[in-house]
Order: structure tokens, then C-alpha cells, then sequence
């Protein structure tokens, strides 16, 4: 089989399932794991990613509205590429290459009609673990991909064991950033992976898409932990912008500010991306919000993780 992935998830999906070898095309976003890198790549972005954040929420609302892509795949590689399978996404226009656009490329290249595509549309934590399991159904790996899901969930049941029996009032109110300008608190899967962390958030709720919330919101919410972690960026990008927030008049009141407890994430390798390390983010997460339960969690993921 010859699979062609138009998302970073979905190629460590593949990967972990041990389908590497048969990938034969990767996104321009795809960075992990570092065999995938010598692939080549058939998307790239038309947005500028080292602009301010500010500038890229400007550019990706005018190309949107004016019909622009944002993503642009290449049809003609693609096509001489000849995938069998090819994995993208339909859960977010601003993330990656349209579904629409796959689909219609593929319907108009006679080279690429006998290809299936599988489209990852995770709203929930439990639709990322769905999503490996359909990749694997697909790319004949179901046993694989069972194996590896126990092995998750089984992980994620481990922190819970121990939150669940967390009361209230010991659960610190959490605001994860997902964007700094404008602020956006983060949804989709995130509300539960702060739950399960130990944590508690009423600004967004689990399954829908993250919206723009306002700073009077924020700070009638007063959060006890803030975890820096916008769409797209390293952990050294997240500290630059993490930096912005402290701008606003209300930020040296927050709890969360005057004791300490603001922490800057690489949210593009793990809490935004919606494979495999979701996982890995829930245990950062837990370090971080419970660090006297977890304290061997933010130990071992100290190298992703800083105090701003």
C-alpha cells in the first residue's frame, strides 16, 4: 500500500502503527518522527508563520473570506505519487488542506480516482483514539491499531484513577491559551484533558471549536493556572507570546500570575495536534496543574515545559 498523509497527525499515526515504509508523501506541517522527514512533501501554506500573531488571525479571516486557500496541495506529484490511501483531515479549515480541496483534486486526476481517503475529524478525546483506529482499519494494521489504543487509554485512565478522587476545591482553575491575539481559551478535547488533569475550566466546552474569548470573561474566571499553548507553535514561539498577554491591564491580578504559576508549552508537537501525544499533553498537564500528584510527570517532561 502506498499512503500519502496531508497531516502531521495523521503521519505519526502511521508511523506508530509501523506503516512508515509505505508512506510515500508527507504535509509541509509533518515534522515528526524524524524518518518521516526524508518523504516528500506535497502541501505548503500560504500563510506567513513568523508573523505576529495578530497579523496571522488578520490574513487567515481576509483569505478566508475573500475565497483564498490558505493550504495548497500539489496535484501533479500527488498524482505521479499514485497513493492507494491518502489520510487529511476535515475538522479544521485553518489547520490544513481543506477535505473539499482533497477531494475534488483527487475527483479530477484520473491517476488518483482509485485512491481512498480517510478524513480525521476529531472533536474529542475519544474521536483522536476513533481516528487511529480508522486509519488502521484502512491501512490493514486493525490489530496494531487496537494494541496501541489499550495502551493510551490505559494511560489516560492512570491520571484519572488519581484526579477523580481530587475534591473541587482542590481543582485549580485553568485557562489554556490556544491563540494570544486575539486571546482564544482552548476547546475541542482540551476542557477534558483539563478535567482529567485535575483541573477545572468553564470558558470552553469539550467538542466544540475554539472561539474568541474576552478578557473581562478571563478575568471575572480569575484563573489559577495558565498554560500558554497557541496553535502552531514551539515552545520558544509560546514564551514569545505568552509575553503579549502580560500586556493587558488586568494580567497582575490574575492568581494564576501572582503565584507563579503560568507555563509556556510547545502546544504544536503536542496539546493542538490530535494524535498520538494527546496523551503525552495530558500527562504534561497533569504535572503541571497537580504537580503533588504528578510531580514525576513534570520531572520527565521538564524539557517541554516553562514558567513564564
Amino acid at each position: 500500500m502506498r499512503i500519502a498523509s496531508l497531516l502531521a497527525s495523521a503521519t505519526e499515526i502511521l508511523y506508530g502503527l509501523g506503516l512508515g515504509e509505505h508512506v510515500v508523501a508527507i504535509s509541509h506541517e509533518c515534522d515528526y518522527p524524524l524518518e518521516a522527514l526524508t518523504k516528500p512533501r506535497i502541501t505548503r501554506s500560504n500563510i506567513d508563520a513568523a508573523a505576529s500573531s495578530t497579523a496571522i488571525d488578520e490574513q487567515v479571516r481576509t483569505d478566508m473570506s475573500a475565497g483564498l486557500p490558505l493550504y495548497e496541495l500539489d496535484l501533479d506529484q500527488l498524482a505521479e505519487l499514485s497513493p492507494d490511501l491518502i489520510v487529511t483531515q476535515a475538522q479544521c479549515d485553518v489547520c490544513a488542506i481543506r477535505y473539499e480541496d482533497v477531494v475534488a483534486a483527487v475527483k479530477k486526476n484520473p491517476s488518483l480516482n482509485r485512491a481512498q481517503i480517510v478524513a480525521l475529524n476529531p472533536r474529542r478525546l475519544t474521536d483522536i483514539f476513533d481516528d487511529i483506529r480508522r486509519v488502521g482499519q484502512a491501512s490493514g494494521a486493525q490489530t496494531e491499531a487496537d494494541q496501541w489504543i489499550k495502551s493510551l487509554t490505559d494511560r489516560v485512565e492512570s491520571i484519572g484513577h488519581v484526579t477523580k478522587t481530587i475534591s473541587p476545591s482542590q481543582r485549580p482553575r485553568t485557562l489554556c491559551v490556544e491563540w494570544a491575539e486575539p486571546l482564544m481559551a482552548a476547546a475541542n478535547w482540551t476542557p477534558e484533558l483539563i478535567d482529567l488533569a485535575g483541573g477545572q475550566c468553564e470558558l470552553t466546552r469539550a467538542g466544540e471549536h475554539s472561539t474568541i474569548t474576552k478578557w473581562e470573561v478571563v478575568t471575572a474566571f480569575d484563573p489559577e493556572v495558565i498554560v500558554v499553548m497557541p496553535c502552531g507553535f514551539d515552545r520558544g514561539r509560546s514564551i514569545s507570546e505568552g509575553a503579549l498577554l502580560t500586556k493587558q491591564a488586568a494580567w497582575n491580578n490574575l492568581s494564576a500570575v501572582r503565584n507563579s504559576r503560568v507555563f509556556a508549552v510547545d502546544g504544536n508537537a503536542y496539546f493542538n495536534r490530535s494524535g498520538p501525544r494527546i496523551v503525552d499533553s495530558l500527562e504534561i498537564l497533569a504535572g503541571l496543574i497537580q504537580a503533588d500528584h504528578f510531580n514525576e510527570m513534570a520531572n520527565r517532561y521538564r524539557a517541554t515545559w516553562q514558567r513564564i
